[in-house]
């Protein structure tokens, strides 16, 4: 216990304290109605059994997560590595040879001698190194932290793929929905063509007024391919967030079925303990904290304990007597003296090295004010748009009517209505991707909120019984 007492004391380099940081009292854009509910699976809050299923598969099969989930048991394999020293290292060994000496050499063999001779020889050996100035103890807490912060690296992976799941499947559903609406227009005007065309041919319209109708047709089949290729894309990166080849992608609710999620609550102090990026970069602070005093260390005598006992015979039969035992023990001391401006070196490249690890600190707490900030925005000024844009779309479409039936009765030419159901078509599909945009602004506010979420989605990650899911 003394030594303990002793050892701790003697340790040289700073230990950790957690800068203070300036945090905001409240977020600028934060709404009333807002829900603390970022401690529990979000996504299910989208009423999609679906996107559900398909989040686990890639929380199960993601590659990206499985290279941080090998990059966590590395980093645990390395914490190991340096807790080592720590501890006195024992060792066996045991050899059999057979020998021929000279005997013309400087030294004359004895006349008995046995030339060619065997020897055997069995040892136990061990070695410790005091830790006197905590060196090896301020590289096991390096090491520990760096373990920390690989495994909030694992959950910033997370964070980021069930995100990246919960927009591509809404972009997916998205696109979908323009794809109807350009689908449903084009067989509008292509039966306004066709009509059009029947009466180009009994003289009761002109070729402009025809040539003005097929040219809203091929504009509404033109917007289809350009849909479907996305869709086709957004399909392949959904399939490659899922761990699975290029592919198609199994459908839930269409995106007027899904559910918008709650806007969660929290205040920004919390930030500190919810975002895995942030404590992860505590954790390479500590690390590099740390590294100063295994710098230090350097400067000061290495003091060791060694020891040796065995045996060693030239015939095996005598191998474990007494005559045939041997034993040896040294505590070797060595200083530094000269070293040409190399500790001095290292001890500077570390001070340099926690001072750049404290402003990235500070810049992914500034980085994640700024996330939520911007998410809480961005959903709140996206819903206002939505609502002037759904205003938008019954208006036009009362446009659209009105200017069909003022056309049929001969109040107004066609020009009218084609602009009419232009306006109306452009409108449909700006509601959509706006209503695309909403459910993408809140993914992103959960993404930046961070909490509990993370837990649970990492408990996910264990393979599900019976193999992962199905497309």
């Amino acid at each position: 216990m003394l030594l303990c007492l002793i050892l701790g004391g003697c340790m040289v380099g700073p230990d950790y304290r957690r800068p203070a940081v300036e945090t905001p009292r409240s977020w600028r854009f934060a709404e009333k109605e807002a829900r603390d509910v970022v401690n529990t699976p979000w996504w299910e809050q989208f009423d999609d059994p679906v996107l559900v299923e398909l989040i686990g598969v890639a929380l199960r099969e993601n590659r990206e997560l499985l290279i941080a989930s090998a990059r966590v048991e590395e980093f645990r394999g390395r914490y190991g590595v340096a807790r080592s020293p720590l501890f006195p290292q024992l060792g066996a060994g045991a050899s059999a040879g057979r020998k021929r000496s000279t005997e013309r050499g400087q030294v004359p063999l004895s006349a008995t001698a046995r030339n060619p001779a065997d020897l055997f020889n069995v040892s136990l050996f061990a070695s410790w190194e005091i830790d006197f100035w905590g060196r090896y103890r301020r590289g096991a807490e390096a090491a520990r932290a760096d373990l920390l912060g690989t495994e909030e690296g694992r959950r910033s992976v997370i964070v980021s793929l069930v995100t990246s799941v919960a927009g591509a499947y809404v972009n997916l559903r998205d696109l979908d929905r323009q794809l109807e609406i350009a689908r449903r227009t084009a067989d509008t005007r292509e039966e306004s063509y066709r009509i059009f065309t029947l009466r180009f041919q009994g003289g009761l319209i002109s070729e402009l007024e025809l040539s003005q109708v097929k040219s809203e047709y091929e504009q509404a089949l033109a917007t289809i391919p350009a849909i479907e290729k996305a869709i086709a894309q957004q399909e392949d990166a959904l399939s490659v967030l899922l761990g699975r080849n290029p592919g198609p992608i199994r459908r839930g609710n269409p995106i007027d079925g899904l559910t918008l999620p709650a806007v969660p609550a929290g205040l920004p102090s919390e930030l500190l303990e919810s975002r895995p990026d942030i404590r992860q970069a505590e954790q390479e602070l500590i690390s590099a904290n740390a590294q100063i005093g295994v710098a230090r260390a350097r400067y000061f005598p290495r003091i060791s304990l060694t020891g040796l006992f065995g045996w060693e015979s030239t015939n095996l039969s005598g191998l474990f007597s007494g005559p045939a035992r041997t034993w040896s023990w040294a505590a070797p001391i060595t200083q530094p003296v000269f070293t040409g401006g190399a500790i001095a070196g290292q001890v500077e490249t570390a001070e340099a090295f926690r001072e750049e690890a404290l402003l990235r600190y500070r810049q992914a707490i500034q980085s994640a004010f700024r996330d939520v900030e911007d998410a809480l925005v961005d959903q709140k000024r996206t819903r206002e748009q939505l609502q002037a844009q759904a205003r938008q779309v019954e208006a036009l479409r009362a446009y659209a009517r009105t200017a069909r039936l003022r056309y049929d009765n001969g109040y107004t030419s066609y020009i009218e209505v084609l602009d009419a159901e232009q306006s109306l078509f452009t409108a449909e599909l700006g509601y959509v991707q706006t209503q695309g945009g909403l459910f993408q602004a809140l993914i992103n506010l959960y993404k930046a909120m961070g909490g509990g979420w993370v837990v649970a989605a990492e408990k996910m990650t264990l393979p599900a019984a019976g193999g992962g899911g199905s497309r």
